[in-house]
């Protein structure tokens, strides 16, 4: 297979003209020559950070809490699930997944609510489709056997010490959330030794000073934290530390559409289109553990082909900034992923 048109090749993206020659589902090759072709191809997204149980609550609890809507146990969004039909929970999920793929998005973390029954459930849904799910799992320890790692709700909601322990005796993943609410459960949830956290609003000097070494990546999820009331996070100063995600968070509270998170924090923080391209390409995947998110020889084909000559995208002079700030899924020619 050969994709040609404007390639954003290379960790930084640099737009060059030519192909990319793809073989049994791994990129081998980029061929900088002269193509008639408009497209402009570029890494397909990772979502770093979804809840898609809430796909079947779209929209509700307006002017409700943070704490309201979501904290667990008995937040809106877990009694919700708690009273959802299975099969009416995997249709929902099925749904906003296949959203996603046309919206150019070929992996995502999940932080799945429901122990193994949820892991399980969100498994079910992604059956078929040409998309990656990487299943970070919640509420009990045995939920290891089956996820791809522990999705913990915060440091203030529990000692998480436990899970921790269990996903690294069993060498998986352990995220969890900090500084959505305030900075009080950060240093708590730094010093479980996380592989990520999600969201650090209000991170503040003496957290920005322990991410320094840039061992502890940070998903950030700004449109969900402007509808919850709870602040912008400092994308920049987090950035200048660390390895910086971009998320969608709660389909109940946004459409998990990464072009309208790139847009967002393109205009809302002070950070490069470049940087927030990375964002929501590579630094998920570099997350997540998967071979995609750059475009460059040995990596896994994830791409996204985009209209360059749609009524949307002609005229584009920077085909970063366009991805970033412009683009949405109308203008998705198509998606490549690699055969399963």
């Amino acid at each position: 297979m050969e994709l040609s048109g404007t390639i954003l090749a290379g960790p930084e993206y640099e737009p060059l003209e030519g192909r990319v020659v793809v073989e049994s589902g791994t990129i081998t090759g980029i061929e900088e020559v002269e193509t008639a072709s408009s497209d402009i191809v570029c890494p397909a997204f990772v979502n770093a950070h979804t809840h898609l149980g809430d796909s079947i609550a779209k929209e509700a609890g307006r002017g409700l809490s943070l704490d309201e809507l979501v904290a667990p146990p008995d937040g809106l969004k877990h009694r919700l699930l708690a009273d959802a039909d299975r099969s009416e929970l995997i249709e929902s999920m099925r749904r906003s997944l296949s959203f996603m793929t046309a919206g150019g998005t070929a992996a995502f973390l999940e932080f799945r609510e429901g122990g193994t029954a949820g892991v399980e459930a969100l498994l079910e849904a992604a059956e078929g489709a040409d998309i990656e799910p990487v299943v970070f799992g919640r509420e009990e320890i045995d939920v290891l056997e089956v996820a791809d790692g522990f999705g913990a709700s915060g440091a203030r909601d529990a000692d998480f010490a436990a899970e921790r322990t269990a996903a690294r005796k069993a060498d998986k993943p352990f995220g969890i959330h900090a500084g959505e609410r305030d900075a009080h459960d950060i240093n708590p949830a730094l010093d479980l030794g996380p592989d990520f956290l999600v969201h650090m609003v209000h991170a503040e000097g003496i957290h920005l000073e322990r991410l320094e070494d840039g061992d502890t990546p940070v998903v950030v999820c700004p449109r969900s934290n402007l509808v919850t009331g709870v602040g912008t996070p400092p994308v920049a100063e987090l950035l200048e530390r660390t390895t910086v995600a971009l998320g969608t968070d709660n389909v109940m509270l946004n459409s998990p559409s990464m072009f309208r998170e790139m847009e967002f924090v393109s205009k809302l923080c002070d950070v490069t289109d470049r940087d927030v391209l990375r964002m929501a390409t590579a630094a998920g995947a570099d997350i997540a553990g998967l071979n995609c998110g750059v475009i460059e020889p040995d990596r896994e084909a994830r791409l996204l082909v985009l209209d360059g000559d749609s009524d949307n995208l002609c005229g584009v002079q920077d085909p970063i900034r366009a991805v970033v700030r412009r683009a949405g899924a109308s203008d998705v020619r198509n998606v490549v992923t690699p055969p399963k």
